[in-house]
């Protein structure tokens, strides 16, 4: 008699396909091994998007894509131009290491960026960098800068966590979140400050700018108090910190309808940030009026701008209090300072437009822009002036009319505001929301790239340097959530026309040309031999690099080269007594 095939297991197991299943979720379940090429990727997956990155998930791949790119060789490197003065003949910084010394630890706020007292001073005043390197020598750090330099690399990792947890709260987007950390780690137009030591002041000034924006997504009581610490750090770190005065709360008023859709209430959060970040530089500027006391310039003087414009004299009044301290005037270093105004605000534009270029295409990086690699224009209009001033004033001009139009969208959306408050408390940090406006982050980022490079453009005032690309790692802060805005949209644009491998590529190959340039301008700063012979090939008309690189063969017992050398340099500014 014939059975049927349900009512008799041996057949039943014989003709099933595969092992059923148990329902148990807790009983191990039978499956097929899968490729190690298939498991690396789900594990890479579920690392990077699996689920909202916290600070400590963030910063791994960031520390470690840094010491890629930028980790000097530990044995082969010694202290490279400026690092001697800054650290090998610093007095703040080695009286670490004489216990007779009468330098104390806070004489830092009394001393300036190289350790010397306000009557030496050529103005640079920055003492969280002298602390961090006086640390360091007590640690016994003193023949070998490898430990100051690391000390670059793994903030810069720091820098580039913060990067990403910010553009998370904006988007709520893993992937944009990630691209934007990984664009501003691999940005080769950092090496500069990331790689040199004295570049640690412009690595933790981004620091206190990072803090302070990401402070902006707190609750107000809490807000207040962490964007003045923030702010003061950064102003502590670096001059040119000074951009998160205005910008932060500009931020407030942008992007509070991201970070708290439930209640913006910008005007209120952008009136509290600009009083806490006020509060700070006024603090600052106070202090540092007290503590390092320098020679007032003469050129701010009430009697010298008396009869000039009201804008003129309300900027020298404010220069007056600032206390801004009289900069070294070197032609050679930074031949803008000879200009007329115009002139030089047409040199400035030029070299604004060239350092855009750079954050996209760094295939020429150098340590040094002396004259006359960057000379004095020869006319006011010409294509990179153009240019400079385009992208100067178009973002500004841009920026309002983005954030105005997300604000009239946002009033109309406000009844679907529905994202949690206190962000990242329940699974996933977020619920079901209509789709996010990115306008006020492009126009954030617009205005933050402008804004941000304005104090060392040499507009407002002639600098000691022309040219340094250690200047943009504030704005580079913008164009990283710029470009990664860009590439992301880019991507998911030509995915759903089943073309999302090609925006792949291209987005591989810009991290793969940014890598490879920061890699190699990382490698000259092994030692100086190495470091002025890389800085003569990327500038050619820099005198400077010419002749310092002519000192290092000399050092070297390579007379016939250094003759050789020098003689470039004579040749290019033959009125320079050095050369």
């Amino acid at each position: 008699m014939n059975e049927p095939a349900e009512e008799r297991p041996e057949l039943r197991e014989a003709l099933s396909p595969e092992p059923a299943l148990s329902l148990d979720p807790l009983a191990p379940q039978e499956q097929a091994p899968q490729p190690w090429l298939a498991r690396v990727r789900e594990t890479l997956h579920d690392y990077f998007l699996g689920a909202d990155p916290d600070f400590a998930i963030a910063m791994v791949p960031h520390c470690f894509l840094a010491m890629l790119l930028f980790t000097r060789h530990p044995t082969k490197t010694n202290f490279i131009f400026d690092e001697q003065e800054a650290l090998l003949a610093n007095p703040y910084v080695r009286s670490a290491s004489d216990p007779a010394s009468k330098i104390r630890w806070v004489d830092a706020f009394y001393r300036d960026f190289w350790g010397l007292p306000p009557d030496r001073s050529i103005g640079s005043y920055r003492p969280m960098p002298d602390l961090v390197w006086r640390g360091l020598w007590k640690l016994g750090v003193r023949d070998n800068p490898f430990l100051d330099h690391w000390v670059n690399v793994i903030l810069h990792g720091f820098n580039g966590a913060l990067v990403t947890l910010l553009v998370l709260r904006l988007t709520r987007d893993r992937l944009a979140a990630w691209m934007a950390g990984g664009l501003f780690v691999t940005a080769a137009v950092l090496t500069e400050a990331v790689s040199g030591v004295v570049g640690i002041a412009d690595v933790l000034g981004g620091t206190g700018a990072l803090l302070a924006l990401l402070s902006l997504t707190l609750r107000a009581p809490f807000m207040v108090p962490s964007l003045f610490v923030a702010t003061l750090f950064g102003l502590y770190s670096k001059e040119s910190a000074l951009c998160i005065v205005p910008l932060v709360p500009l931020a407030a008023l942008f992007l509070s309808q991201l970070f708290h859709p439930g209640k913006p209430r910008r005007w209120l959060r952008a009136a509290l940030a600009l009083a806490a970040t006020g509060a700070a530089f006024a603090l600052y500027v106070e202090a540092r009026r007290r503590m390092f006391v320098t020679r007032a310039n003469p050129e701010y003087s009430v009697e010298l701008n008396a009869t000039k414009g009201l804008g003129t004299r309300i900027f020298t009044t404010l220069l007056r209090w600032y206390a801004q301290p009289i900069l070294p005037h070197d032609p050679l270093n930074n031949p803008l300072i000879e200009a007329t105004p115009p002139y030089r605000v047409a040199g400035a534009l030029r070299v604004y437009f060239r350092g855009l270029v750079q954050v996209v295409f760094p295939r020429h990086l150098s340590g040094d822009y002396s004259a006359p690699e960057e000379p004095i224009p020869s006319q006011l209009v010409f294509p990179e002036s153009v240019l400079g001033a385009a992208f100067m004033v178009l973002p500004l001009a841009l920026a309002p009319l983005l954030g105005i139009a997300a604000w009239v969208r946002a009033r109309r959306n406000a009844k679907y505001a529905t994202y949690a408050e206190n962000f990242g408390d329940m699974p996933g940090g977020y619920v079901e929301l209509p789709p996010i406006d990115l306008r006020p982050v492009v126009a954030f980022a617009l205005v933050w790239i402008v804004v941000s490079y304005f104090p060392v453009s040499n507009i407002p005032i002639a600098l000691p340097t022309v040219r340094a690309e250690r200047f943009w790692y504030f704005p580079a802060i913008g164009t990283s959530i710029l470009l990664s805005l860009v590439f992301i949209g880019g991507y998911r644009a030509l995915a759903a026309r089943g073309r999302g491998a090609y925006a792949i590529v291209a987005i591989a190959a810009f991290f793969l040309m940014q890598g490879v340039f920061a890699r190699r301008h990382a490698n000259d700063y092994t030692n100086d031999l190495v470091f002025w012979n890389s800085t003569r090939h990327a500038v050619p008309k820099s005198s400077k690099a010419h002749l310092n690189y002519s000192v290092m063969l000399g050092a070297r017992g390579d007379l016939e080269g250094r003759l050789k050398a020098n003689a470039v340099a004579l040749e290019l500014t033959p009125k320079w007594p050095m050369a």
